[in-house]
């Protein structure tokens, strides 16, 4: 038929596929095609009306054995009157006369409470710990008790910068499954730590955040101590003076002794990384001495003097 849509294919599965390939294969494709995440994407809208469609289907076993036994013929009047006589609803959950594929994304806060509520009905009945009815054509009607499922934890891995690491505070975080969650992160944390948020794991469990604080471009945690390396100018070298220095709070004053050798290792104290009593450790900052790659004339003129004047040999000891 023209119009006869193959839902194996759009879900990508073999039609002997168990309850829990349809459900794994229809999560992962409404994941990639949800119009939340393909925003103004008309192909991605229609391929995710299509995946509803066939799982609404497919994961029902009423509807997924008639579809087996008549589906070639589903544009015909029989299919269809079979379709209405067994109850036919669309994932709004309302009776309706429109296909599963009608959607209105708006009835839903996000992405993920559209595929729970989704698969909790599927897997539920028609409402948790009640009786319902289990009909294959050509079996007998039975009737079971669908339990509430149980509670489960989960866990997520979640890599956070170190400055958000350390300061903590309400953070919106979107999980490697898709949810958008706002957090409130606890201040001062680490690599391997984990953080549990109530009710967000599988069916009302606990989902625990497993945190990685990622790599930074200026600091280096070395346990409790932060380390730096910070450049000076050889004349801040020889004569030492007050510079600038960045930390976790923002810039400090510190003071560069006279005479400093480059690759030295001096140490701003309680302005490292807090440890888990609260105690902090040190702020390292190694002294690195850079040299002018281009000089003015002024300047050029000035470093000529001192070379005149100073009397200072470095290559005065060497032993040949």
């Amino acid at each position: 038929m023209q119009n006869f849509r193959n839902y194996y294919d759009i879900l990508g599965v073999s039609r002997d596929a168990s309850a829990e390939d349809i459900k794994k294969s229809f999560r992962r494709l409404a994941r990639q095609y949800h119009p939340d995440l393909n925003p103004g994407n008309k192909e991605a809208e229609e391929k995710f009306k299509a995946i509803n469609e066939a799982y609404e289907v497919l994961s029902d076993s009423v509807k997924r054995a008639q579809y087996d036994q008549f589906g070639r013929y589903w544009q015909q009047r029989g299919f269809q009157g079979s379709g209405k006589a067994s109850g036919f609803r669309g994932w709004t959950g309302r009776s309706s006369e429109r296909s599963g594929s009608d959607v209105d994304y708006g009835e839903f806060r996000d992405f993920n409470s559209f595929v729970e509520q989704l698969l909790n009905r599927r897997e539920s009945g028609t409402v948790a710990g009640m009786a319902q009815d289990v009909y294959r054509p050509g079996t007998t009607k039975k009737t079971r008790t669908i339990s509430r499922p149980s509670p489960r934890d989960a866990e997520a891995r979640l890599t956070v910068p170190l400055e958000k690491a350390y300061l903590g505070g309400r953070e919106r975080i979107r999980l490697e499954d898709g949810r958008s969650l706002e957090v409130n992160m606890p201040p001062a944390m680490v690599t391997g730590q984990r953080v549990r948020l109530k009710g967000q794991g599988v069916n009302g469990g606990d989902l625990y955040l497993k945190i990685t604080v990622a790599p930074h471009t200026f600091f280096k945690l070395e346990d409790n101590d932060v380390a730096c390396q910070i450049p000076i100018t050889p004349a801040e070298a020889v004569l030492g003076g007050a510079i600038e220095i960045p930390t976790l709070d923002g810039l400090v004053k510190m003071t560069i002794p006279p005479g400093v050798r480059s690759g030295q290792r001096l140490r701003l104290a309680n302005k490292g990384y807090p440890s888990v009593s609260g105690k902090r450790g040190d702020q390292i900052v190694e002294v690195q001495i850079v040299t002018p790659k281009e000089l003015s004339e002024p300047e050029r003129e000035l470093y000529e003097k001192l070379r005149e004047l100073e009397t200072f040999n470095p290559r005065g000891d060497l032993p040949v």
